[in-house]
């Protein structure tokens, strides 16, 4: 998701039972900058997380705003980064955990996957730089936030993941080891993507549909499945009607009825899947697919990339 994202940013997590310390949580979040890494091998820079726990715990739960701050002006430049696109104060952060504290004590237990999740995007790094081999393998950044968005990705600014908000976003994917590793592809193709690093204002449906389900298609190329896991059950036996209503929408820059709009009650984001068919169309029809790849992620002409796919409201994929 490119960084106007957030589809999933307001779901929050059931809780969880598991708890850990903060020994136990540098023991889990092994990932870190300073291992020697394969070009293709995904770093992950957990370092924010231990610094935000360390600071969560000596002041029982209840850090200032000014301490937050403090976490955020001496964090990784992925965690600056991060607070500076999305808006992310000391503020904002002590208000999330004053009216979110589960989401908070929930995310410790996201921790114990990581190791986990490093070993099954290695594999889908190295699927995507065997099928693209211009792909770029920017660090991912991993830190605790205002309890959104989920995570960011884009060729200029890399990749941030906010751990307690994907810990949260239990509607993407019900495992937490799952929902990591697609989410955090997804974020990889975004960095492929010229078209990412376009605001989403002014875009039409189908641009902005286009840039995301196409990140969709190519995690499942990569990985074995999409991020948003629930699109699939959330279309199904409407799939000619949600396709008609968005053929007859997707001129219009209003992205609310298709884009970003998921919340707990109701799974939205249908632009999401849309693209992902049309990009699967595409590539299914292309007799190159490595060209065919390439086109999708340096695609910049959504009209003329989607008369090229051959998709058809409600066509068998």
């Amino acid at each position: 998701m490119p960084a106007h994202l957030s589809a999933a940013e307001r779901p929050r997590a059931q809780p969880l039972r598991a708890r850990l310390g903060v020994a136990a949580l540098t023991l889990a979040l092994t990932l870190t900058a300073a291992q020697a890494a394969p070009p293709n091998e995904p770093v992950i820079e957990t370092d924010d997380v231990q610094r935000f726990y360390a600071l969560y715990d000596a002041n029982g739960g209840k850090p200032s705003a000014d301490q937050l701050q403090h976490y955020l002006d001496t964090g990784s430049p992925g965690l600056r980064l991060f607070a500076e696109k999305r808006r992310t104060t000391g503020t904002r952060i002590a208000e999330a955990i004053a009216t979110q504290p589960q989401v908070y004590t929930d995310a410790r237990a996201c921790a114990q996957a990581l190791p986990r999740v490093r070993a099954r995007l290695r594999a889908a790094m190295d699927k995507l730089g065997e099928l693209y081999p211009q792909a770029q393998f920017p660090p991912v950044t991993i830190a605790v936030g205002r309890a959104k968005p989920v995570g960011i990705g884009s060729p200029d600014s890399g990749v941030q993941i906010g751990l307690e908000a994907l810990c949260a976003a239990r509607v993407l994917n019900p495992d937490i080891e799952d929902r990591f590793v697609y989410v955090i592809a997804h974020e990889f193709v975004h960095v492929q993507q010229p078209a990412s690093m376009t605001d989403a204002e002014g875009l039409t449906v189908l641009e902005t549909s286009l840039v995301e389900g196409s990140a969709e298609f190519v995690t499942e190329l990569i990985a074995g499945e999409v991020a948003y896991a629930y699109l699939a059950g959330a279309v199904a036996g409407r799939e000619r009607e949600i396709e008609t209503a968005f053929a007859a929408d997707m001129d219009k820059t209003d992205l609310s009825a298709w884009l970003y709009n998921t919340t707990p009650d109701k799974p939205g984001d249908l632009g999401y899947w849309v693209g992902y068919r049309i990009a699967k169309a595409y590539y299914r029809n292309a007799p190159d697919k490595q060209a065919a790849l390439k086109r999708i992620l340096t695609m910049t002409d959504a009209k003329a990339f989607l008369a090229e796919s051959g998709w058809t409201p409600g066509m068998k994929l």
